[in-house]
């Protein structure tokens, strides 16, 4: 298995960032140097709702979730994205900063 199996189909990819929420997590993600807590990544939902965010920008490959006790951080995946997808991730997120 590669890293790359764990991302999504294009279209699984692109319907995860076509939400306004979750490019709004990834654009926050897109600017961190380390991985951020999920708290750090919305104010705008509620939890619940957060956490379905989550779970969809996992399942397309978006974003790495690392467990650190009771609280999770979450980072990008640029390279895995990058390498089925070239350029797609950075352009999304691009935009999403101009």
């Amino acid at each position: 298995m590669t890293p790359t199996d764990s991302v999504a189909d294009l279209q699984s990819v692109l319907s995860a960032l076509a939400d306004p929420v979750r490019l709004e997590m990834l654009r926050r993600l897109g600017h961190a140097a380390e991985p951020l807590a999920c708290t750090a990544l919305y104010d705008t939902v509620t939890k619940a709702t957060a956490s379905h965010h989550f779970k969809i920008l996992r399942e397309a490959g978006l974003v790495e979730r690392i467990a650190e006790g009771q609280c999770a951080r979450y980072r990008l995946r640029n390279d895995a994205v990058d390498a089925l997808y070239p350029g797609l991730l950075t352009s999304v997120l691009t935009a999403a900063n101009a």
